[in-house]
């Protein structure tokens, strides 16, 4: 019997319409999708009148659901992943069925698409020749060590952060003494109303705590 293929595919950030073509035909074409959201992918795929099975699939049961996923492709069912919202592994899910496969020999295939960092960085007017990309920081546990790591970066550095987080995040960059460094906030990336705040720490800090940040960024930090 011919083992299957898992599918990793891109889903949009925003615009439901920043997905590809091949993309939907992987969609219409697995026999499962596992879904880090599966309310949320069902809306993708209800937009797109896509009718497949479609299981749940996030970072709460990715380690007990793994094998059981292994030996299913392994039986030769396609699976396709999603994760709620650009490609699956990048600060979501993922990485632990990839990994698996991959150990399994079961062929791995990452369709080209959205991830939120990539037009954060191009937008910036920072230099992305060379760039470090951090996703998340921790949030208590060795998050100074990292965030010091991070300031004497001579390349421009890419993170994720919440609008719960972000203040905080500024004023300790003002505190290593780096409030001069410029940096760009993006977030609402290709929905309606994004938007793209650029300046030194010191002044998008003053912004936010004017008026209070809203939705997930990328943060585009400028290297030492």
């Amino acid at each position: 019997m011919n083992k299957g293929q898992l599918y990793v595919v891109p889903t949009p950030i925003g615009n439901l319409k920043d997905i590809t073509e091949r993309a939907l035909e992987v969609l219409r074409s697995a026999d499962l999708i596992l879904a880090e959201d599966t309310r949320t992918t069902g809306k993708l795929l209800r937009h797109y009148d896509i009718d497949r099975p479609i299981r749940s699939f996030h970072l709460h049961n990715e380690h007990r659901a793994v094998d059981a996923i292994v030996d299913q492709i392994n039986s030769g069912l396609n699976y396709a992943l999603c994760s709620d919202a650009g490609t699956p592994a990048i600060s979501d899910p993922g990485f632990l069925l990839v990994r698996a496969c991959v150990e399994a020999d079961i062929n791995v295939c990452c369709l080209p698409g959205a991830t939120a960092f990539v037009p954060a960085l191009v937008v910036s007017g920072l230099p992305c020749d060379r760039f470090i990309f951090e996703g998340f920081l921790p949030h208590k546990k060795g998050r100074q060590k990292r965030l010091l790591t991070i300031l004497e970066e001579s390349s421009t550095t890419v993170l994720y952060e919440s609008p719960h987080r972000v203040i905080k995040l500024l004023e300790e960059i003002v505190k290593y003494e780096c409030g001069d460094r410029r940096i760009v906030l993006c977030r609402e990336i290709s929905k309606l109303h994004e938007e793209v705040v650029r300046g030194s720490v010191h002044e998008v800090l003053a912004r936010f705590v004017e008026k209070a940040p809203r939705g997930e960024f990328v943060v585009v930090l400028e290297g030492k």
